[in-house]
C-alpha cells in the first residue's frame, strides 16, 4: 500500500507528505524533486527546453516506477492527474488524498515559496491568479475523480491535516452490502 498526495501546487503536498511519512514510518518521495534529480535540471527548465509533453512523458514513467514500491508517501506533481493513463495507474495503487486550498491561498503560498520562480513553470500566459483559477477549473474534476479523500489545507496546521489523513487510513471500510 502507498499513500498518494494529489492537488495543485502550493496545497501542501510536500510538507504534509514528509510529516505523514514520518508519522507512519514510511518512505517519502516528492515526485517533482525526484524527477529533477534524475534529469539534472529544474522542471521549469524541462518545460522551457523540451516542452510540457516531454515533461509529462518523464513524469508518467516515474509515476509507474514509484507506484511499484510499498509503504511510500508520494507527493505527485500538480498536473500528474491530467493524463488519463496516470489516473488509471493511481486506481488501486493505494489511498489517494487530494489536498485542497482556495486560489487566493495558493497564490499567496506560491509567492512565499522561493522555488516558484526558478523551478515552477508558468503553464499559461495568464497572471498567477488567473492561471491558478483556470487550471483548477480544468483539474478539480480530475482530482475529484482520482481521490479517496479530500482534505482542505487552508488555515490548518500540518499536524491537523496529518491527523485527519491518519484517522481516515485507520477507519475500516464500510460494507457495501
Amino acid at each position: 500500500m502507498n499513500l498518494l498526495l494529489i492537488g495543485f501546487r502550493g496545497t501542501g503536498k510536500s510538507t504534509v507528505g514528509r510529516r505523514l511519512a514520518e508519522r507512519l514510518g514510511w518512505t517519502f518521495v516528492d515526485a517533482d524533486d525526484e524527477l529533477e534529480t534524475r534529469l539534472g535540471t529544474s522542471i521549469a527548465a524541462i518545460f522551457a527546453e523540451r516542452g510540457e509533453a516531454a515533461f509529462r512523458d518523464q513524469e508518467s514513467e516515474l509515476l509507474v516506477e514509484l507506484l511499484a514500491g510499498t509503504r511510500c508517501v508520494i507527493a505527485l506533481g500538480g498536473g500528474a492527474i491530467v493524463r488519463e493513463q496516470n489516473r488509471a495507474h493511481l486506481r488501486g495503487a493505494g489511498t489517494v488524498v487530494w489536498l485542497q486550498a482556495e486560489p487566493q491561498c495558493i497564490v499567496e503560498r506560491l509567492a512565499r515559496d522561493p522555488r516558484t520562480g526558478s523551478q515552477r513553470p508558468a503553464l499559461t500566459g495568464l497572471n498567477r491568479m488567473e492561471e491558478v483559477v483556470e487550471l483548477l477549473r480544468v483539474r478539480n474534476p480530475l482530482y475529484a475523480e482520482s481521490a479517496d479523500l479530500a482534505v482542505v489545507t487552508e488555515g490548518r496546521s500540518v499536524d491537523a491535516i496529518v491527523d485527519e489523513i491518519v484517522c481516515f487510513l485507520q477507519t475500516p471500510p464500510r460494507n457495501s452490502s
